[in-house]
Order: C-alpha cells, then sequence, then structure tokens
C-alpha cells in the first residue's frame, strides 16, 4: 500500500511542476460500472500516463502481470512506471492524479478519508458485480457519451 506521502501535487498546483509515473491499472471489464470508470479515466488521459489492462482478456494469466487475476477480481491494483504495486483506494489517487483530476486525487490520497474510503470500497470491490447490474448500464453509457471526444482505451 502507498502512504499519503506519495500522493502529491492538488488543490490546483500543476502536475507538469512534477514527473509521475506511469500507471497501469488491472480492472475488471465485466463490471459495467467498473467500465465506466476505466472510460472516463481513458478520456482524462491526455498525457498518456495511464495504460489499462482488462484481467478478463485471454492470455492475461501468461502476460507475466505482477498481480493474478484472483488478486485483481478482490480489490483494485494498479502498477506504477517503476514497478510498485499498488492496490485498493491508492490506485485510484494516483489515477485521478494522472487524469489532471487534482480535487479527487487529494481527496482519496488524505489519511482522514481513508478509513472511509477503504470501507466503502471494500464493500463495492465485493458487491460490484451487483451494484453493477443495477447502475452500471446508465452510467457506462454516460461514460462512453461522455469521453466519445477521447482516444478511447490505450493498452
Amino acid at each position: 500500500m502507498m502512504s499519503d506521502q506519495g500522493a502529491r501535487p492538488f488543490a490546483g498546483q500543476s502536475s507538469s511542476q512534477h514527473s509521475l509515473d506511469s500507471l497501469t491499472l488491472y480492472y475488471d471489464g465485466r463490471c459495467r460500472l467498473c467500465m465506466a470508470e476505466i472510460h472516463f479515466l481513458s478520456a482524462r488521459n491526455q498525457r498518456g500516463l495511464l495504460s489499462f489492462v482488462d484481467i478478463n482478456d485471454q492470455g492475461f494469466a501468461e502476460a507475466g502481470h505482477p498481480v493474478s487475476c484472483a488478486a485483481a477480481m478482490a480489490q483494485m491494483h494498479g502498477r506504477l512506471g517503476n514497478g510498485q504495486l499498488l492496490t485498493g483506494v491508492p490506485v485510484f489517487a494516483e489515477a485521478y492524479r494522472r487524469a489532471d483530476l487534482f480535487f479527487l486525487a487529494w481527496l482519496f490520497s488524505r489519511a482522514w478519508t481513508r478509513p472511509i474510503l477503504d470501507l466503502g470500497y471494500g464493500w463495492f470491490a465485493r458487491y460490484r458485480h451487483s451494484i453493477s447490474r443495477v447502475i452500471g448500464p446508465p452510467l457506462l453509457r454516460l461514460a462512453l457519451r461522455w469521453s466519445s471526444g477521447g482516444k478511447g482505451l490505450k493498452r
């Protein structure tokens, strides 16, 4: 897991002032709500710092990824360009940084929000397919419509 100290700058500070490693996100492509988030982040990936790997793709297990499909199904995983593996809420903080969503990045990186976010994300990760059946389709349609001007998924 990543500490609070690794998730700066925020609150209007230009990310171009700081060098950021790339971040690979391992996501569940069978979860429509997850796909909505991935499409949203992909459309915000103007600096090309995010890449995306669907853990359900054929050949995922054989490709030598640093995370198993089972582990990635249990919670979100990301790998920084330097090889550091992140899990859970810190993945979102770092993804939002790279997508220039500074307020979300700041919020997801604060020590005082982590207990609530960890609890909420743990519950979501466990029940994401049930939740996704209800609210996933409209959110995915919205994300696809919003991101249609974007470049799509960069793999």
